[in-house]
């Protein structure tokens, strides 16, 4: 009788399941789960170099009369939702006109509005940090001049700062969340819309019968990813102030505000702390989203 090898072993009908998804076990793992539980000790912790000591809830303590911490809060809730205003509804708009019949090159106004999220985040807010420059120079002082206004110091005031870091938001995403849901849009069978025609159906009364209905689970994922990159913003306003110092902090969003006080101040234990408080606010959100979308509700 002919012995089994290794090579049988892996391939037997009990074992294969197990070995295609070891690789996301471990991933999960090593990548999740480990530093998720090594974060929550962090946070009962005060690090410093060669030396750790344990806390309690002193962190959590101090973050309930932060300021600081606040106002990165306040921004960042700010910033998640104007951004879920604006990426949702108009990518819609977007897909739903790509969709139509009428539409020409269609791929090639895909591929333009997608190019900008291909764009590395660095060099966007690199960029965008040179156009919205308080030199006379720059290109939205140079729109200013046009119109006869003077020179502004862009991201140097809050209302303006904002309209810069949102357009960026915009700029990068639109065309993402526009495949989204020009893909959902797609799924959608079209002898709907003909069995409306032959109803008599408006265009306005076919939009909200029978997508905006049938776009319901693309329109959640879309928002339950736009709440996390919204929380989860940093790098942009990075790029654009040229680093995580804004002025009066107007740029400062919750990750902000983790790196200042990790990285930049060695504060890993608090940091941690932050981390954990942003996750949790981020979960709650997303799952009372979830719970109002009827996502959670049982089937009958």
């Amino acid at each position: 009788m002919k012995k089994k090898g290794f090579t049988d072993f892996l391939y037997s009908w009990k074992v294969a399941p197990y070995v295609f998804v070891l690789p996301f076990i471990l991933t999960f793992l090593v990548f999740w789960l480990y530093p998720l539980i090594s974060a929550i000790m962090m946070s009962f912790q005060n690090i410093l170099p060669g030396e750790i000591t344990w806390v309690g809830f002193d962190n959590y303590s101090k973050l309930l009369k932060d300021k600081t911490f606040h106002l990165a809060i306040k921004n960042s809730f700010i910033y998640t939702i104007i951004t879920c205003a604006l990426l949702i509804p108009f990518p819609m708009l977007f897909a739903t006109i790509m969709n139509s019949a009428f539409m020409k090159a269609k791929t090639v106004y895909k591929a333009i509005l997608y190019i900008p999220a291909l764009t590395s985040v660095v060099v966007a807010g690199t960029i965008f940090g040179f156009m919205f420059s308080e030199l006379d120079g720059s290109s939205m002082n140079q729109l200013l001049h046009f119109f006869g206004k003077p020179s502004i110091k862009w991201l140097k005031m809050r209302g303006t700062g904002w309209f810069a870091m949102i357009l960026l938001c915009c700029w990068r995403w639109t065309g993402v969340n526009m495949l989204y849901f020009l893909s959902g849009l797609q799924g959608i069978d079209t002898a709907l819309y003909e069995s409306a025609d032959i109803d008599g159906a408006s265009r306005w009364q076919k939009f909200t019968k029978i997508t905006l209905p049938l776009l319901k689970p693309t329109s959640i994922y879309v928002l339950t990813i736009s709440i996390y990159a919204g929380l989860a913003m940093f790098l942009e306003s990075y790029m654009m102030w040229g680093g995580n110092s804004s002025p009066k902090n107007i740029g400062l969003t919750i990750v902000g505000y983790l790196y200042r006080r990790g990285i930049e101040r060695n504060q890993m234990g608090y940091a941690s702390a932050v981390g954990l408080v942003l996750l949790l606010i981020a979960l709650v959100i997303n799952v009372i989203q979830l719970i109002l979308n009827g996502t959670f509700k049982k089937e009958k």
